[in-house]
């Protein structure tokens, strides 16, 4: 798929190397409170005081597992032969497509590009006959949780549990996007 010079390849043994190119550190600036009343999840938002940056971890895993499955894909997004994002997905047993992880490297964000790696996801979801995405998301990546919703995700559900052992994650939202 190529759009705006942009070309997305499903991954390759020859591209595994470039799967950890797009693991930059984001800005945490606030958090997204939800609250449920009567079935209806609704959030406000906090600002914090001060910023600060974070990157998460680079996953190590069996990369192989994600080249001609059907079960699970990696998209990488390229711009001049450099890698500037990624979307790894799975089919899971609910039926929806869940996001692992999606990353846009800084100096290419705000220019469509996760939008259309997600287009490239709903692609390979629908030939799979999913019936859309889900997500998680902690509360206090608020850049991320307005993305999603600016995407059409609605919030499903919150674990505030699931992330015990991280004394950094208060609470973790569950993101879903019915095609």
């Amino acid at each position: 798929m190529a759009n705006d010079g942009l070309s997305i390849f499903s991954l390759k043994r020859e591209l595994i190397q470039d799967i950890y190119e797009t693991n930059d550190a984001f800005v945490v600036f606030g958090r997204l409170v939800p609250s449920l009343q009567n079935g209806v999840w609704s959030y406000e938002e906090y600002l914090f005081e001060e910023t600060k940056e974070v990157r998460f971890p680079d996953d190590q895993l069996d990369w192989s597992r994600y080249i001609d499955s059907e079960e699970r894909a990696l998209f990488l997004a390229y711009k001049n032969n450099h890698c500037v994002g990624q979307i790894r997905i799975m089919k899971d047993w609910s039926r929806f497509c869940y996001i692992e992880n999606i990353a846009v490297k800084k100096e290419f964000r705000r220019n469509g590009i996760a939008g259309q790696l997600l287009n490239q996801a709903e692609t390979w979801a629908k030939h799979r006959n999913l019936i859309g995405f889900s997500l998680e998301a902690q509360d206090d990546n608020l850049g991320a949780c307005r993305y999603y919703i600016k995407q059409g995700f609605k919030l499903g559900g919150v674990d505030t549990l699931k992330q015990t052992y991280n004394p950094n994650i208060d609470t973790t939202l569950y993101w879903y996007k019915l095609f």
